[in-house]
């Protein structure tokens, strides 16, 4: 197994589930974008299609890049649909893909973390659950029993992967009503199977409300279980839903700066020390608009923050179109070609419903890194951070 140092790196978002925003779209669910192309095009040629879009978005040569940045790990996200295309089937072109990762991940001595983004069913509304806007996860325990006969068929493949650096069980679980005793049974469950193939590795368990409620986890602590956090905060800052806001400045009726990033912070630092338990931010990132309203103040009090507290974590995202709205890439598309075109009415991702037949060469090139411009003054944040 390979040592991995202290756990920070970069989410690779949209590669193994395809997410609308960061492909310079409209959030609709994956498979509801996919059910969409086959009915265009068929079932073979949504196969080579996705088959054309994951071994051209993200490469050997990405790898290196984050390994270029001093990072030590990558967060995987993908879709259960990836692995189980249809229920109890399990696709080995889809294991296929991992296998990839975990090989480059060797060669640039970097580890992973499988991310399960997209349970069966959903286990929240959202379109990056892959939801049809409910979440069917609490719903059926058909849904449930499949996501442990997952995990199992997981760790089972790369427990002995020297690159694996740990599990994360299920992103940003939305309970709504069902009680937290019913996520408590549930990764109760995934731990007991995981443990039963590999006692090793680091298993990442999320809280209520977008892993963001955590004390009621406190009972699932044990030897190499970690808690895993979100932060975006505050979110139409971030995120940019609210235009011209300014950190530090007045934002959401309050007064935001880094001592208030700490101070937000901080009851997460005292469960830790409490519980005696690593806390890891999966996910945190701000959308770029050229660095003139804070992005960067911001970017400094979050790590700041997560060394003074000793947390772990990993950037979201690696790359995505630049948009005017949610946390965008490392890399960035700044332009507006026909895959693009946010003059409308169509854009991004659902502008490939027309141009697949006739510009699939095009298509593939517009994929690839190389056409991506790096955003040097994030990337050369975060490398400071990540060799400390």
């Amino acid at each position: 197994m390979m040592a991995v140092k202290k756990v920070k790196g970069v989410n690779l978002g949209s590669w193994l589930l395809m997410e609308g925003y960061i492909l310079g779209g409209r959030n609709i669910p994956e498979h509801i974008f996919k059910r969409r192309f086959k009915s265009l095009y068929g079932q073979k040629e949504l196969e080579r299609f996705q088959t054309f879009f994951r071994d051209n978005y993200i490469t050997e040569a990405d790898f290196k890049n984050i390994a270029d940045m001093q990072a030590s790990v990558v967060r995987l996200p993908f879709n259960c649909r990836l692995i189980e295309p249809k229920p109890n089937r399990y696709s080995e072109k889809g294991f296929s893909y991992l296998a990839k990762a975990f090989s480059w991940a060797k060669k640039y001595n970097l580890g992973i973390i499988l991310d399960l983004h997209a349970a069966a069913g959903a286990q929240n509304y959202d379109w990056h659950s892959d939801s049809d806007g409910r979440a069917g996860l609490w719903e059926k325990e058909a849904y449930r029993q499949r996501t442990y006969r997952l995990w199992e068929k997981l760790s089972q493949r790369f427990k002995d992967e020297p690159a694996l650096a740990g599990y994360d069980l299920l992103n940003e679980p939305v309970l709504g009503k069902v009680p937290p005793k019913n996520l408590v049974n549930f990764y109760s469950q995934v731990i007991k199977r995981i443990r039963q193939i590999d006692k090793k590795h680091t298993i990442y368990i999320e809280g209520d409300n977008w892993a963001q409620e955590i004390d009621f986890l406190s009972g699932l602590i044990s030897e190499n279980v970690a808690i895993s956090i979100h932060t975006y905060l505050p979110l139409s800052y971030t995120f940019n839903f609210n235009r011209f806001s300014k950190f530090p400045g007045k934002i959401e009726g309050l007064a935001w700066d880094k001592k208030r990033i700490y101070k937000y912070l901080e009851p997460y630092y005292k469960f830790s020390l409490k519980n005696k338990v690593k806390i890891f931010v999966g996910e945190f990132g701000i959308n770029w608009r050229g660095g003139c309203w804070g992005e960067l103040d911001w970017l400094e009090g979050m790590l700041s923050a997560f060394e003074s507290f000793g947390f772990e974590y990993t950037y979201w995202t690696y790359k995505a179109v630049s948009q005017a709205c949610f946390p965008d890439g490392l890399y960035q598309y700044l332009d507006n070609s026909r895959f693009v075109q946010r003059e409308g009415p169509e854009y991004g991702w659902e502008t490939y419903f027309k141009q697949w037949s006739k510009n699939k060469k095009a298509m593939v090139d517009f994929w690839k890194t190389e056409n991506y411009r790096p955003n040097q003054k994030i990337i050369s944040r975060l490398k400071e951070y990540f060799k400390k």
